[in-house]
């Protein structure tokens, strides 16, 4: 029985009606430099569907649409999609994930959502100022106010969605704000992906300016790539309001992972599983490539038009990339204390060297360190919880509990603070309905 896997489907390449700064998807287009139309056509889509769909003994199946904007290839296409789906889904239930900038959205499309019950990713980098930061057209117009416009017309249609915000640079100075904010637009579920690219310094307009780790010129990181600290402070940040309030109510990607593995479950997420590579990422004409973040030609396995899917996915070559992840892991990351929850986080991050002088470490070590140790005690609880069958949720009024007395003395400053102002307790609600009742 084949195991499943995931293909992430670029059906209109690159192509893109925004430009924002970090994208790391745009350049994508010099690997491509003599086409000129990049949309999927008919048959490579009803190749691709009718082998993801039978090459998988699993009872569901899920479609990841993305770009580029995807919402560029038109409906029709997707009503194609939806027809071929149809034609070779027998038994097994079909889902599809839509990941878009929300910008062309209008009524057809999100009604389209709603009536086939597409799950719709948004992308959004918070309220308006951290937002337009970077998330730009291409003549350099903010984009926030059509982002919000296509937020609207999918709660309109009632078309189920969350959100991707990509962490850089400029906004990862205000976690609080940003998780309020998202909270405020109706996200239940949330993304959070932080920039880590690094450019090279030989690299002219016909080359790839964003390498991976493995690059032999100079490099440095990019204007918008996060800083370690800073972003393991803005996990931190969210983490304690959300465990105080919003557990079983809200839902952070990150949270969720960290829960899996602190079970022992397997995290659902690549990224911090001890190994990878069974999620793809197929180009316009079929190209088939090891992972969305290694779209280079050194990791190019096929094309479906010539070669079954599944036999690129459990190639020797891809199975040699998908292990590597644990392979290469430097001996100070094997014998770090929070490896079962982090597992060396994704090669594609890893430009740093060790204490030791060894390659390999994760640009991002110092965030993860800093965040599954402010984590770990509650993780226990809500760990604990999950093997007597009770709820993770459990864990807000342990803490209501176990912090009360810290409350106490709050309640003699009456005169200093507003009944509408955050309680200083660190609940998270306002004074009034906290330790000022």
């Amino acid at each position: 029985m084949p195991l499943a896997y995931n293909v992430m489907v670029k059906p209109i390449g690159s192509v893109c009606n925004l430009n924002c700064a970090y994208c790391y998807y745009l350049e994508k287009a010099k690997l491509y430099k003599q086409v000129k139309d990049f949309r999927m056509t008919e048959s490579v889509m009803e190749r691709y569907v009718e082998q993801y769909i039978v090459s998988q003994n699993v009872p569901e199946i899920s479609f990841v649409w993305q770009g580029g904007e995807p919402t560029l290839m038109g409906l029709d296409f997707y009503k194609k999609v939806l027809h071929t789906q149809q034609k070779f889904a027998g038994n097994k239930k079909i889902n599809n994930v839509f990941q878009t900038n929300a910008t062309t959205l209008t009524d057809e499309w999100c009604a389209f959502f709603h009536d086939n019950n597409f799950l719709v990713g948004v992308s959004i980098d918070g309220p308006q100022k951290y937002h337009d930061r970077y998330r730009i057209t291409k003549i350099g117009e903010p984009t926030f106010d059509k982002v919000m416009q296509g937020i609207s017309l999918l709660k309109k249609h009632k078309a189920e969605f969350n959100t991707l915000t990509v962490v850089n640079s400029y906004n990862v100075d205000f976690p609080l704000e940003i998780y309020r904010f998202l909270k405020e637009i109706g996200s239940g579920f949330m993304q959070f992906l932080p920039v880590v690219e690094f450019l090279a310094q030989d690299a002219d307009d016909n080359k790839l300016k964003l390498v991976n780790p493995g690059y032999e010129g100079e490099m440095k990181p990019s204007p918008w790539t996060v800083d370690p600290k800073k972003y393991g402070k803005f996990l931190c940040s969210i983490f304690d309001e959300w465990v105080r309030n919003d557990v079983g109510k809200y839902y952070v990607q990150h949270f969720d992972v960290a829960l899996a593995n602190w079970v022992g479950e397997m995290p659902g997420l690549c990224v911090f599983a001890e190994t990878c590579g069974d999620a793809v990422v197929m180009e316009h004409n079929g190209d088939i490539y090891s992972c969305d973040h290694y779209v280079y030609p050194e990791y190019h396995l096929g094309n479906i038009v010539t070669h079954p899917i599944l036999s690129m996915v459990k190639s020797p070559k891809q199975l040699e990339f998908g292990s590597k992840k644990l392979k290469s892991l430097p001996r100070h990351c094997i014998d770090c204390d929070v490896r079962f929850a982090c597992h060396g986080e994704c090669p594609k991050h890893r430009f740093h060297t060790t204490p030791d002088g060894e390659e390999g470490l994760a640009y991002l070590c110092e965030s993860y360190k800093m965040f599954f140790h402010h984590i770990w005690p509650h993780m226990d609880y809500m760990a604990d919880q999950l093997k007597l069958k009770q709820a993770p949720a459990n864990i807000m009024h342990h803490l209501r509990e176990k912090e009360g007395a810290k409350q106490t003395p709050v309640k003699n400053t009456l005169s200093k603070i507003g009944r509408n102002e955050p309680c200083p307790c660190g609940s998270g609600k306002k004074y009034k309905n906290c330790c000022g009742q």
